[in-house]
């Protein structure tokens, strides 16, 4: 079968043809291209046609494609066993390589996505403090739970509403909508309702929709508001933790959040997801405290063997190679944009942190209302220029691109051959 056929077949078995709705190409001229293998900075669909992949699983591939020393791993696990539905040693083996490079948490609870990490964090504050509001920010995700599916609503700084069909307006009412950088908000949000927070969820780098870095000032004052008034600090660093630098945000800003929840890198390419904070915020969760939450496939000894293997590589020596990667990748498209066409895409700007980078129309933005509203038109032609060249990246204008330890010089030349072709 070929593509098209393949999204026809899938569109009869699956809602909108996908497990996942940022795969559909909605928006674009195009049908999604059904992916049979991958390699390195690699990836090839069903037909054949190789791709330079920039969306790595959407971040967890920091290595690339079949690493071997994680596959090798993997194998060695899968002679083992890949479910036990029992306690294993293969999680505390992942749990103590972290635990003793990350500061600022002390114990750490494995689950299956970010969602369900995050999910599992917001449960916890409001267990922990007895509150129940939570404070959030517009353009951040946080995963596809019910109580941070909200965007901003029309009224008053800190109103919500539901971004999706099936969340109650009993729950958007309890989650508190501001703006990235708005740290006056937060104050104003807080002196209303100065007993009833429980959290304030920060991406530090957000990254889910744009990429746009805070300052050190609003995510030092959000930690010294929420000290004040007794609320958690949440650093949903799905994306950035391992990304940035092996202590995601926390370590570069030197900020002490009072939770962590990470995701993607930590499983090696498996479902994962893990809430991290200090021993007494973790103890409230069962079987010690009354918080519950449970996973049949929670710590699952394939992601944890996979990730802890991960995990090994990424020495200062790697971040440097994967910033150089980004910065040397970076400036072959903002080469290309100018001379493509006579300059079609002059216009188009990128803004890169360590091995992320994302394409933005005119000036960059620092929150998600300043984002242009060309984006979406500009982003779907590109994406099919690039995409008929054998260039890939996220199918979304808001998604960000991610390089890897495998788009080194050799990847790096044939992206330039491409580019030009």
């Amino acid at each position: 079968m070929n593509q098209s056929e393949l999204f026809d077949r899938s569109k009869q078995l699956v809602p909108g043809g996908v497990h996942s709705p940022v795969r559909s190409f909605k928006g674009l001229h195009t049908t999604p291209r059904f992916m049979a293998k991958a390699k390195g900075a690699k990836i090839w669909d069903v037909d054949g046609k190789d791709y330079i992949d920039f969306c790595m699983s959407f971040g967890p591939l920091i290595l690339g494609h079949q690493d071997p020393d994680v596959r090798n791993a993997l194998e060695a696990q899968l002679q083992k066993g890949w479910s036990y539905g029992a306690c294993e040693p293969y999680s505390l083996e992942l749990a103590e390589f972290l635990l003793e490079r990350l500061p600022h948490v002390e114990q750490i609870r494995f689950v299956n996505s970010g969602t369900e990490a995050v999910m599992t964090a917001v449960r916890l504050a409001r267990g922990a403090s007895g509150r129940k509001k939570i404070v959030k920010f517009n353009g951040c995700y946080h995963g596809h739970l019910d109580a941070l599916l909200i965007k901003a609503g029309s009224g008053l700084a800190g109103t919500a509403e539901a971004s999706s069909g099936g969340v109650p307006e009993s729950i958007a009412s309890d989650t508190l909508i501001l703006e990235l950088g708005d740290l006056e908000g937060v104050r104003e949000v807080f002196k209303r309702y100065p007993e009833e927070i429980a959290l304030i969820a920060v991406e530090p780098l957000p990254a889910n929709n744009g990429l746009l870095p805070q300052t050190q000032e609003f995510l030092q004052g959000l930690r010294d508001i929420a000290t004040e008034y007794g609320a958690f600090l949440l650093f949903d660093e799905v994306i950035s933790g391992f990304r940035m630098a092996f202590g995601g945000m926390a370590q570069l800003t030197g900020i002490v959040p009072d939770m962590v929840c990470y995701g993607k890198i930590i499983g090696g390419g498996l479902p994962v997801g893990a809430v991290a904070a200090s021993k007494k915020i973790m103890e409230n969760l069962a079987p010690v405290g009354s918080v519950y939450q449970a996973g049949t496939l929670s710590a699952n000894p394939l992601a944890m063997v996979g990730g802890l293997e991960s995990l090994k590589k990424l020495t200062p020596s790697a971040y440097e190679t994967l910033e150089k990667n980004t910065k040397n990748i970076v400036s072959l498209f903002e080469k290309w944009f100018r001379e493509y066409d006579g300059g079609r895409f002059s216009h188009l700007k990128m803004i890169s942190r360590g091995s992320l980078f994302w394409i933005h129309p005119g000036e960059l933005p620092s929150n998600a209302s300043q984002i242009s509203p060309q984006l979406a038109r500009d982003f779907k032609v590109l994406f099919e220029i690039l995409l008929n060249k054998g260039i890939y990246l996220a199918p979304n204008a808001y998604e960000v691109g991610f390089v890897s330890l495998a788009h080194k010089e050799k990847t790096q030349e044939e992206l330039k051959e491409r580019l030009w072709s």
